[in-house]
């Protein structure tokens, strides 16, 4: 698999997932970092035309530095909730297609600390150099289970203590009103259709982000840091002094 980008590759090189580097152009002191962590891990770095590097990538911004990286592993649901110091904290996506929107989604998973991802195999985004640029390399540290049914995924987060709440705009509960602390998967569905019938139906609990204006809903992305912060807001600040506001 190839990722491209400063950010892709530069997290690719810490997480040691890459292989081979190949870079054109220059160096400016983002590019002279990864030519300095790439040599530190002993990862082959090759010169070439910045025209390998756009057919490689089709036409991709890959800011002048493209690398191979191993097969990510692929994890099992008991391999994310096993073994944890605190609370589980899942995203499971239920048919997210945009490759652009789950590399965000990634990001926002790796900026909050959450414990991975569920995805399913089929019809949905693959992890591809698209979603690893669009992750801006959370990609590389991310753990993810791919499964063939996300409903039975949810039976199997539930048989291990782990509370399910689906996205829905049309749910009359907000967010905000959930408890985050406790161990929980944050269930989001498909751009537009959101989630499948037999995915909300087994959600522990239908929660939808409030809109104040004019549109209907958010970007799926959006969604998921906008509830993904309020967990970790909930888990990382204590409660007001008693007699205060």
């Amino acid at each position: 698999m190839l990722v491209y980008g400063i950010n892709p590759v530069l997290e690719a090189l810490r997480a040691g997932r890459v292989t081979r580097v190949r870079v054109s152009g220059r160096p400016d002191r983002r590019l002279a970092a990864i030519l300095s962590l790439a040599a530190e891990r002993r990862v082959r770095v090759t010169r070439v035309d910045p025209g390998v590097l756009d057919r490689e990538t089709l036409g991709g911004v890959h800011q002048g530095v493209v690398a191979e990286i191993a097969a990510l592993r692929d994890h099992s649901i008991a391999d994310l909730v096993s073994g944890l110091q605190a609370p589980a904290l899942i995203v499971v996506l239920d048919g997210i297609e945009d490759p652009h929107n789950l590399g965000a989604i990634l990001r926002s998973v790796d900026a909050v600390g959450a414990d991975g991802v569920v995805r399913q195999a089929r019809r949905a985004a693959p992890l591809s150099p698209i979603a690893a640029k669009a992750s801006a390399g959370a990609l590389a540290h991310v753990r993810i289970a791919t499964v063939v049914n996300i409903a039975r995924a949810l039976d199997e987060l539930k048989a291990a203590g782990v509370w399910t709440v689906g996205l829905d705009a049309a749910a009359p509960r907000s967010y905000a009103a959930l408890d985050l602390t406790q161990p929980t998967a944050v269930v989001l569905g498909a751009e537009g259709a959101g989630l499948r019938r037999l995915v909300r139906e087994r959600c522990d609990w239908l929660a939808a982000v409030p809109m104040r204006g004019h549109v209907e809903s958010l970007n799926v992305a959006v969604t998921a840091g906008v509830v993904l912060f309020e967990a970790l807001r909930q888990r990382t600040c204590a409660p007001p002094a008693k007699g205060l506001g």
